[in-house]
This record gives C-alpha cells, sequence and structure tokens, in this order.
C-alpha cells in the first residue's frame, strides 16, 4: 500500500505541475491586475501603485539586455514533475562550443510549447549538464514583459524579448556562448497540433535566418517528437460559421482558437491537460552562417533552403525511431 501510495502522489504531483504553469500566467495577471484597482480604489495606499509602475519604467529594458535569469527558479523541483509527467527528453547529436553564440529554432510550437518551456526555460532536462558553457534565453512575447510580477517570473526562467534590441544585445554584447531559442512556427501552427501531423510554418519566416547572418552565428535545428500528439482537435466543417469565425479571430489578433482537448485529472477523463505521451526533442547539427551585415534577399532565401534541407534530414534521420512512419515527411508551409 505504501508503494501504490507514493506512485499517486507522484502522479498528482505531476498533474499540479502541468496544470499550474498553464494557468500561472493567467492567475498572475488577474492577481495583479485587482489587487492594484483594490488599493487605488477602496484604500489610501495608491501611492504602492505608482511606485509599481516607475519600477516599471525604470526596468523597462531589462528584458531585451538579457533579462533576469535565477538558477534557482530554474532548477525549481517542480519542473522535474513537469518533465516526467509526458516525460520530456532531450537529445544531443552535435556539439555546441561555447566560444560562439548559436540561434536555436525549436520546431514544432505544438498548442503550448510545452517541449521549449521544460528544455530551454528550466534545468529539468539538464540542458546545462548536456550543453556545457552555453546560456539558453528563451525569447518570447513582450507582452509577457508588461505586467509586474509575471515579467520578473518569466525573466527567471531566462526569457527575453523577441525583439531586434534583445537579439542584438545577446549576439553582440553579452560575450559567448548564448544560444537564443525561437519557436519559429509560433501561434500560427496551433491548427497543425494534432496527432500524426507534422507541419511546420516556415516557408515564410525568414527573419531569423536574417538575424543569423547579421551577425554571423550558426543555426541549430531541433525537432521534438511528440509534442503535436499530446492533445487532440475538433476540426470544424471548412467554410462553417464556425470556421469563419476561426479565421476572422485570427486575422484579428493573429492567434487561431483552436477546439483542442486531452484528459482530465484522472487516467481515463476527457479535460484540457494534455496526454501523457513521450517528447523527445533532438538537437540537430549547427548550420554555419557567414556574417553579413546587410544581407540581400537572395542570401536570406539560400540560407534559408539549406536551413529547411538540414531540419528535413534531422527530421528523416529520427522519424521512424520516435513513433513517425518511413512514409512520414516533414510539411513545410
Amino acid at each position: 500500500m505504501g508503494s501504490i501510495s507514493r506512485k499517486d502522489l507522484k502522479a498528482a504531483l505531476e498533474v499540479f505541475a502541468i496544470f499550474q504553469w498553464a494557468l500561472s500566467a493567467l492567475l498572475i495577471v488577474l492577481f495583479v491586475a485587482f489587487f492594484h484597482l483594490y488599493l487605488v480604489v477602496f484604500t489610501p495606499y495608491w501611492q504602492l501603485t505608482g511606485l509599481t509602475i516607475m519600477w516599471l519604467i525604470f526596468d523597462w529594458k531589462t528584458p531585451q539586455r538579457g533579462g533576469r535569469r535565477s538558477d534557482w527558479v530554474r532548477g525549481w523541483w517542480l519542473w522535474k514533475q513537469y518533465r516526467d509527467y509526458f516525460p520530456l527528453k532531450l537529445v544531443k547529436t552535435h556539439e555546441l562550443s561555447p566560444r560562439h553564440n548559436y540561434i536555436i529554432a525549436s520546431h514544432p510550437h505544438g498548442l503550448l510549447a510545452h517541449n521549449s518551456f521544460c528544455h530551454f526555460a528550466t534545468e529539468a532536462s539538464g540542458f546545462s549538464r548536456i550543453f556545457p558553457g552555453i546560456t539558453p534565453y528563451m525569447l518570447t512575447l513582450g507582452a509577457f514583459f508588461w505586467v509586474p510580477v509575471l515579467r520578473d517570473y518569466v525573466m527567471a526562467c531566462g526569457a527575453c524579448s523577441v525583439g531586434q534590441a534583445s537579439i542584438d544585445y545577446l549576439l553582440t554584447g553579452n560575450g559567448s556562448g548564448n544560444a537564443l531559442v525561437v519557436v519559429v512556427g509560433g501561434l500560427a501552427e496551433c491548427p497543425y497540433a494534432r496527432p500524426g501531423f507534422s507541419t511546420l510554418v516556415l516557408k515564410k519566416r525568414k527573419g531569423f535566418v536574417r538575424m543569423a547572418l547579421q551577425h554571423g552565428v550558426a543555426l541549430v535545428p531541433t525537432y521534438s517528437f511528440g509534442e503535436n500528439e499530446v492533445y487532440d482537435q475538433h476540426i470544424f466543417t471548412p467554410g462553417g460559421w464556425i470556421n469563419r469565425f476561426q479565421e476572422w479571430f485570427q486575422s484579428l489578433v493573429h492567434v487561431y482558437p483552436c477546439a483542442f482537448y486531452g484528459r482530465g485529472f484522472t487516467e481515463n477523463s476527457w479535460g484540457f491537460l494534455p496526454y501523457r505521451r513521450p517528447i523527445t526533442t533532438i538537437v540537430g547539427e549547427p548550420l554555419p552562417v557567414p556574417k553579413i551585415e546587410n544581407p540581400s534577399r537572395d542570401v536570406v532565401d539560400e540560407y534559408h533552403a539549406r536551413y529547411i534541407k538540414a531540419l528535413r534530414k534531422l527530421f528523416d534521420e529520427h522519424k521512424v525511431q520516435y513513433g513517425f512512419p518511413e512514409t512520414q515527411e516533414l510539411t513545410i508551409i
């Protein structure tokens, strides 16, 4: 009975780790908003809100200058439970030299980018042990840094703004051994985050290649087998009113509202937790890129094509081992 009890406790902790991560941003935003509204409307301590705004203005550029990472936060025991839920695994195929900087392109985004968060924003997968001397910086939307408390939480995990100023600083003004992690497809890949799919939004996503050329840093392809397997989606009839609403909403805010679902808090229930299916991220060979301050469109296109070729090779070499049939192809749209 003791053994069963420990197993159940372990499973509950893993579910909690996933649940809190998915809701933490929303809960922090709501808490901060209502807390300061309460201070201003119902108490005489509105000055605290003023001080918070002043600090936010003073600290505004920190996410563009390497952030404020915390090894303590990145090493939380909770993230190991998060890793074990699926489980998640990081596999190295080639060394990364601490004498150089890199841009790591993470594919696919999936629905909630579980692989990118676990591998690069925490130490649960042992990134620093697998790639000694390399410091990963997750590049994410600037909106995460607009809210007090949330911005500090995100920066503590090693995340920085995805803006030009942030990239320039990390690749030129912060020494060597930096690896900028970019989830290239972003939220545009959410409609394709379904079991059996290997579709990437990449054909017109060339900004990361241009950045690599401007700074002369190698591009590192990665592919996470299993990321698209952890949720199901209900696909509405093309041209129907719900489908038209999804497309309208996407055109408005660039986010596709997916009708996704997974499991509940118990093993065979329905809910919004991801399925317990393994996700393995393969880190490929760095693609050398020359330094060209103002690369032409043709040069960007050339190295973009080289990158796609390297990514396809990585996918084809490992797809059978991680659950895809030999005939499966990586689809680029």
